[in-house]
């Protein structure tokens, strides 16, 4: 009992100085996320005279969950949709951002004399923006609906996909001390696999259950089965060494797609809000402002990195994918700072012992300062623009004037499907369905350990039970292999339609468009097979035997080639349904 009210003593504390301080924050027109963290240092251990908190390890636990709502709520945010709208600026301007923040981060801490797993989670530190204060500022300042605010979006939603994967790269660094180039692709490769096949599956499955579960008109229903999805995936990520913010990240992105998306976010706010709030507190906790003092220099010269590394990276990505001036700057100067996210990836250092404790309250100071000049550069977009135009040499703003004229030709005048769209969408669809079958054999070869036991009692013998366990893993994932090859024959036969010109071959036009269109599916499902034998091998069977599970396959597929075909139609049906489906207001 006395543990138990020690607790709320605690909670107590955080939750009402958090209160009035962020009102304080927001009388002076300040973020609250700010004044969370100030909070954070009033109580924490290092500011006398007394320690108010007594239990700083169970507050540091709420402050967890604070991080899965934030990333769930990022998630709800992101859609597909949103994804496939954003285009090549998004991209750009994302990949530009990172790359060369994540060099700038890496090149001041060797600078400073730090150490390599130091440098290189500040690099990581400084490449991914502040959602939380970007959407707040443009909100405060009215600009939510400018053009510009779109392409700001955008970038964000490919910038958190990069963060997800910069996360799941570094937990493999700190835990090998190094990261070999073919290392990282297999890392990538499998982290690419997994959120493909968990966004497919999950698409397919939750919007439908929340959509059922929703009929009741019961909110309380409805949240506990929402919050039953984020933790339940937040756990299987985690037993698959994931980090839970990858895996709340993930849920969110999938609820995103149900058409009660926005009943969700209203149930979700108030649990966001109460758990970010004590996250955010957590972080002050854990600043100790004598280590800002001793470190003022290296944080006045990160800061300045990250203001003037993100208008220059971010806003010559965005000029440079087809945007103008004006727009390019006003993104740069929308994206200079660093926030949650950073947070996330330095909490990520302290956990696994391998960064050093000030670089934690260097990225919290570098976090607030950035977040306080925020307003103040996207109000001063425009006049800077504004200025540089007027100072530009007329030949070097005629070169930039021809450029963007020429990407605007590059762009199709009408809005028929062109040769590298329609090819682009058949490769996809192929990937997708290659990373489904992919995903099963994967699946049945980890869960062998389990099944075997489970088998030994119908077949004693360790040779049937891998023809048993191949089998179904083949049967299940029949489907999506014949997708594969009706989506390859499909590519092959435009391809032989474009490569073979009547004008070169002459006669022989028609044979070797057939040819192609016939060889090229054989030998692509030539190499799937291969594929998938090398990734089932602990499950694969005998030669023979393997042999004989093939040619009942063939026999299956030619009986029911209908049948699989219908069934993959059913689920391309849903799946595009699911993604169509716009949210109940």
């Amino acid at each position: 009992m006395h543990q138990g009210i020690g607790f709320i003593q605690d909670l107590a504390v955080v939750m009402a100085l958090a209160g009035v301080v962020t009102v304080l924050f927001h009388r002076l027109k300040q973020p609250v996320v700010l004044g969370y963290i100030a909070a954070g240092v009033i109580i924490g251990p290092y500011t006398p005279p007394f320690q108010l908190i007594r239990d700083q390890q169970t507050i540091q636990t709420l402050g967890e969950l604070g991080v899965v709502f934030l990333m769930f709520s990022l998630g709800l945010e992101f859609s597909l949709r949103k994804l496939f709208r954003v285009g090549a600026t998004a991209i750009v301007a994302a990949l530009s951002e990172i790359v060369l923040m994540v060099w700038i981060g890496y090149e001041i801490g060797s600078a400073f004399g730090w150490s390599l797993m130091d440098a290189l989670f500040l690099g990581a530190i400084l490449a991914i923006s502040s959602t939380t204060i970007i959407v707040k500022a443009l909100a405060e300042l009215g600009l939510k609906r400018e053009a510009f605010a779109q392409s700001v979006f955008g970038i964000l939603i490919v910038e958190d996909i990069l963060g997800i994967a910069i996360l799941v790269l570094l937990s493999g660094i700190a835990q090998t001390g190094s990261l070999s180039a073919g290392v990282a692709f297999v890392t990538l490769g499998k982290l690419l696999l997994f959120m493909t096949v968990s966004l497919v599956i999950g698409i397919l499955v939750v919007p439908r259950a929340l959509n059922y579960v929703a009929r009741s008109r019961s909110d309380e229903m409805l949240l506990v089965s929402v919050l039953g999805f984020c933790f339940g995936f937040c756990l299987l990520v985690v037993k698959l060494d994931y980090s839970i913010a990858l895996g709340a990240f993930l849920i969110g992105a999938i609820m995103a797609e149900s058409r009660h998306l926005h009943r969700i976010e209203h149930l979700i706010a108030p649990l966001r809000d109460a758990f970010s709030a004590i996250f955010f507190v957590t972080i002050g906790l854990m600043l100790n402002p004598a280590v800002l003092v001793d470190y003022a220099w290296p944080i006045a010269v990160i800061t300045v990195a990250v203001i003037v590394g993100k208008i220059v990276s971010c806003g010559l990505g965005t000029f440079l994918s087809g945007k103008d001036g004006r727009t390019a700057m006003r993104v740069g100067m929308t994206v200079s700072q660093i926030g949650e996210f950073s947070f996330i990836i330095a909490s990520l250092g302290l956990t696994l012992k391998v960064t050093s404790a000030f670089l934690y309250p260097i990225a919290v100071a570098v976090s607030a300062l950035t977040t306080l000049f925020t307003p103040y550069l996207i109000r001063a977009a425009d006049p800077l623009t504004q200025r540089l135009a007027r100072s530009m040499p007329r030949a070097v703003s005629n070169v930039f004037g021809l450029y963007g004229q020429w990407l605007r030709s590059l762009h199709p005048a009408s809005g028929e499907p062109t040769l590298f769209g329609i090819t682009r969408r058949i490769i996809l669809q192929i990937a997708v369905n290659l990373a489904l079958v992919v995903a099963i054999f994967l699946g049945a070869s980890y869960g062998a350990p389990v099944a075997s036991p489970l088998l030994a009692g119908w077949v004693p013998a360790e040779p049937m039970q891998r023809v048993v366990l191949w089998s179904a893993a083949l049967i299940v994932s029949l489907p999506f292999l014949i997708a594969v090859y009706r989506k390859t024959k499909a590519l092959a036969l435009l391809l032989a339609e474009v490569s073979v010109q009547p004008a070169n071959a002459g006669f022989l036009t028609r044979a070797l468009r057939y040819a192609i269109s016939d060889l090229v599916p054989v030998v692509s499902m030539i190499g799937v097979f291969l594929l998938v034998a090398a990734l089932s091998g602990t499950i694969l069977p005998p030669t023979g035997l393997l042999i004989a599970v093939l040619v009942c396959a063939a026999v299956l597929v030619t009986v029911l080639w209908r049948w699989f075909v219908r069934i993959h139609a059913s689920m391309q049906i849903a799946l595009r349904e699911t993604l169509d489906e716009q949210p109940d207001p």
